[in-house]
């Protein structure tokens, strides 16, 4: 089995990966800020945990000593804000934890990678196109995908895979945020609120946080070992 390391792994889409995994019987690490949402993630199981800043290179690095087989980066954030009003930290704090996050976790996870291995980034729709009000986190999540399909073509030779999975809006807490902020900002009752947020998936429904489990675990499997440099859109045909 493999050695797998999920970052973001203290809840929604990370939480849902590192189960998954561990319920296959891999040897998975979950990697995050918190360390007691961490802890809720592996109760029950053997997912072993470590409380890391993805933005901190040192602590990063720390994670890696020793090698893993798959490398999932998934810790992220994002702020609903239109560029007029957004302060510079809000927009640095943003690229920080969504691109180079992933950035440094990809390099030092290459350092012993061998051939078979997986890299791959939980990006977003936000990676495939634009959108009001999520322009730094849209830019952060355009530069995951051109780092995804840049590194494929450096790892390629080494037998390894870079790849995305571009997830529209799951339910998750962080969905179910999203639906918050809406009903907030225009004074919508719930149900309206989520119709809005969904209406950019030609299936108008949220997407289910083991649809995306799915999709990681097709990229990180053997079947799909020339699939390479892809974003994977799990969005119900969102454009």
């Amino acid at each position: 089995m493999s050695r797998v390391l999920v970052t973001g792994g203290g809840s929604g889409i990370g939480r849902a990966i590192a189960q998954d995994f561990a319920a296959r019987g891999h040897d998975v690490v979950v990697a995050g800020r918190t360390l007691a949402a961490l802890e809720e993630t592996a109760q029950g199981s053997a997912i072993s945990c470590r409380a890391v800043d993805v933005t901190d290179k040192a602590q990063v690095d720390a994670l890696f000593d020793a090698p893993f087989d798959i490398v999932v980066a998934n810790a992220g954030a994002g702020t609903a804000m239109r560029v007029r009003d957004m302060p510079l930290d809000v927009w640095q704090n943003t690229l920080a934890v969504n691109l180079t996050g992933v950035f440094l976790t990809f390099q030092a996870g290459l350092r012993e990678m061998g051939a078979g291995g997986r890299l791959i980034a939980i990006a977003s729709t936000a990676s495939l196109k634009g959108g009001a009000n999520i322009a730094a986190y849209a830019a952060a999540k355009h530069g995951v995908l051109g780092l995804v399909r840049s590194l494929a073509i450096e790892v390629a030779r080494d037998g390894i895979t870079c790849n995305a999975v571009c997830p529209g809006f799951v339910d998750t807490d962080m969905g179910q945020a999203a639906v918050t902020n809406v009903m907030e900002r225009l004074d919508l009752p719930r149900d309206k609120a989520e119709r809005m947020v969904v209406g950019g998936n030609p299936m108008r429904r949220m997407i289910d946080v083991d649809e995306v489990t799915a999709a990681v675990r097709f990229l990180a499997s053997h079947e799909a070992s020339m699939v390479n440099g892809h974003a994977l859109s799990v969005s119900g045909g969102e454009i």
